[in-house]
C-alpha cells in the first residue's frame, strides 16, 4: 500500500483539546507521548499506515482531529498491542486508536480502508452470536457482503482438513453472558458518543 505523507499542520484546531478528549474517553495519557518512536519501529503493520503511530500521538496533540479520524492507520491497526508493551510512557495506542475509530463512526467518515467497517462489525458480530470468533462464518459473510464471494475460497479446503476452522461454529456455555457485555458496551458508547461531539 502506498504511504501518503500527512503533514501535520500545528494551527489547526478544533476547540477543545483533542488529547484531553481523547484521555477521557479512553483513560490514556497521548499528552505523555514524547515520539520515541518505539511504538513505531515495533509495528508489524505500520508498512500499510499512512500515519505511523507515534505520529498518530503527535497529531492528537496537535488537535489534528480531520487527519486522524480520515487516516487509513487507525482501520489498519491489528491491535497486537506490540507498540503498547514497547511504550516507555506506558500509553496503550491499539485504545487510543479505538477511540479514534469510534470518533470516525459518530462523525459518519467513511473508513480509508474500504471494507474496514464491514470486517469490523462483522467480527464483533460473530462473537456477540457465538461468544467467540466463528471464523468460516466472518470471512463467507465478509466476502459476500464486500462483493467478492470467492476470495480465499481456495484456502478453505486445506484450513478445514487440518482443524485450523470448524465447518460450524462451536457455543460457549457463557454466550449470554458476551451478549450482555456487548448490550452494555453499546450503551456505553451511547452516552460516549453524545458526550464526544
Amino acid at each position: 500500500m502506498p504511504t501518503t505523507t500527512l503533514v501535520i499542520d500545528p494551527t489547526v484546531t478544533t476547540g477543545a483539546s483533542l488529547a484531553q478528549v481523547v484521555e477521557e474517553q479512553c483513560g490514556e495519557k497521548v499528552r505523555d507521548c514524547y515520539q520515541c518512536g518505539k511504538c513505531s519501529a515495533g509495528c508489524p503493520v505500520v508498512y500499510a499506515m499512512d500515519v505511523a503511530p507515534h505520529r498518530v500521538l503527535r497529531a492528537a496533540q496537535l488537535n489534528q482531529k480531520a487527519m486522524l479520524v480520515q487516516s487509513s492507520t487507525i482501520w489498519v491497526c491489528a491491535s497486537c498491542h506490540t507498540c503498547a508493551t514497547r511504550c516507555p510512557c506506558e500509553i496503550d495506542i491499539p485504545k487510543v486508536m479505538d477511540t479514534f475509530r469510534r470518533l470516525a463512526i459518530a462523525e459518519k467518515v467513511r473508513p480509508a480502508q474500504p471494507n474496514a467497517l464491514l470486517f469490523d462489525r462483522l467480527f464483533l458480530k460473530s462473537v456477540e452470536l457465538t461468544g467467540r470468533l466463528y471464523e468460516l462464518g466472518l470471512v463467507g459473510f465478509f466476502n459476500l457482503l464486500s462483493k467478492q464471494p470467492f476470495a480465499s475460497l481456495d484456502l478453505a479446503p486445506a484450513m478445514m482438513l487440518k482443524g485450523k476452522i470448524p465447518l460450524l461454529p462451536s457455543r460457549l456455555k457463557g454466550r449470554r453472558e458476551v451478549s450482555e457485555i456487548f448490550r452494555r458496551v453499546e450503551e456505553i458508547e451511547e452516552r460516549g458518543t453524545k458526550e464526544f461531539s
